[in-house]
């Protein structure tokens, strides 16, 4: 069986192991650059022993954030990234930056620039209704993922993780219900691929196979008239055939229509109410339980999903959603799955996998009770007992 705990090649890199900590927005940004929070927030998950740990939300452009506090990849945020990037290296771990434009999710209100979307549609964020991306608009988010990838590059990062999921930009042109469009970035599943394909391609011609490039892809919006598994492989065979991306990770859901079928678990409706100023609590408070559908959790609760993936492409896959004990990972290896990626147990016990390896049937702490998911306002933590801060 496939060592967990072994090295892994991920295209260029080779990591210590073969678990990953996922993007998790860290909330630790206030003023859009690099802080001593985020680095200690990545290095304590690098003293925990991941191979790679992955900083979100790195924003590529300013209207492409989910608001104004967040990282947006440009010559300033250099000399933060690659203090980031030096302090995980001298743990042992890799880094890679999340790269994306978070499109019809963006705050339009907080960022003083409308969202971006495949049409227009309401943006309950803002409460702005969004702006339809012109072609130029669409070239002109192709170049600055290529940007932002040389950023991360010269920052010291061993890779970036294109974000291709949870109906952020790329992920809203990919989805029928959101993209109705009638021109060369709609219709046909080709045509809603356009973006996510056209990144992609930018982002190898411009680091080439210096760093490795991954895809953070929705395998299922989880609402009706969303984006489907079937497309989804089509997509991850087009990447795969187009030789762009090294790994793919398999996700779900839509942070803009569904967000709880992402996570599972609880449904923290109050906490994320009282998160929000007025009147966005009142709304989220009347509107929260039907918003924040309640899904059951278990382990590994995409892999029925992600093994249609796996017996439809070559490409290394990343299992992400309910990773929290040894048997799991050996599971998702056992089913040819090369690497596993980890978030919310890793929030309760940053060190888990020393735990783990010290005590192989140790089982995680994490209840799944999701009350950290509030939290990226505030500074991302376990509620529960704090994680790295």
């Amino acid at each position: 069986m496939t060592d967990v705990f072994g090295p892994a090649r991920l295209g260029p890199v080779t990591l210590r192991n073969r678990v990953i900590k996922s993007a998790t927005f860290e909330g630790a940004v206030p003023d859009a650059l690099v802080t001593d929070k985020l680095i200690d927030f990545h290095r304590g998950y690098a003293q925990g022993g991941v191979g790679m740990t992955t900083v979100a939300f790195c924003a590529v452009s300013p209207e492409g954030r989910t608001d104004r506090h967040q990282i947006w990849m440009r010559d300033d945020a250099r000399p933060g990234l690659r203090r980031l990037t030096d302090a995980v290296h001298a743990e042992g771990a890799a880094v890679s930056a999340q790269l994306g434009h978070a499109g019809p999710v963006a705050n339009a209100a907080s960022n003083g620039a409308a969202a971006l979307a495949p049409g227009h549609f309401p943006n309950p964020l803002g409460f702005r209704v969004t702006r339809k991306a012109r072609p130029a608009d669409l070239t002109r988010v192709v170049a600055a993922h290529a940007s932002a990838a040389r950023i991360a590059e010269s920052s010291g990062f061993d890779a970036v993780e294109l974000h291709f999921g949870h109906n952020y930009l790329v992920s809203a042109f990919l989805s029928p219900r959101l993209n109705r469009r009638k021109d060369n970035y709609g219709g046909s599943l080709r045509y809603r691929a356009r973006l996510a394909l056209d990144i992609a391609r930018a982002v190898r011609d411009e680091v080439g196979d210096r760093i490795a490039i991954t895809a953070k892809l929705s395998m299922d919006d989880g609402v009706p008239g969303g984006f489907k598994l079937d497309e989804a492989i089509q997509v991850g065979q087009w990447l795969e055939a187009d030789g762009t991306v090294d790994a793919l990770e398999l996700t779900a859901g839509s942070s803009l229509l569904n967000p709880m079928y992402i996570f599972t678990g609880d449904a923290p409706v109050k906490e994320f109410a009282n998160a929000f100023p007025r009147p966005l609590r009142w709304g989220l408070r009347v509107g929260g339980p039907a918003f924040m559908r309640s899904y059951p959790y278990r382990e590994a609760y995409l892999l029925d999903k992600a093994k249609q993936f796996r017996a439809a492409v070559d490409l290394p896959l990343i299992l992400l959603g309910g990773i929290t004990k040894l048997e799991t990972m050996q599971l998702a290896m056992a089913e040819g799955f090369d690497f596993v990626a980890m978030a919310r147990a890793l929030l309760r016990e940053p060190d888990l996998l020393h735990r783990i390896q010290a005590e192989p049937d140790r089982l995680s702490l994490c209840t799944h009770c999701n009350k950290c998911m509030p939290t990226i306002y505030s500074g991302t933590r376990c509620v529960l007992v704090d994680g790295p801060s």
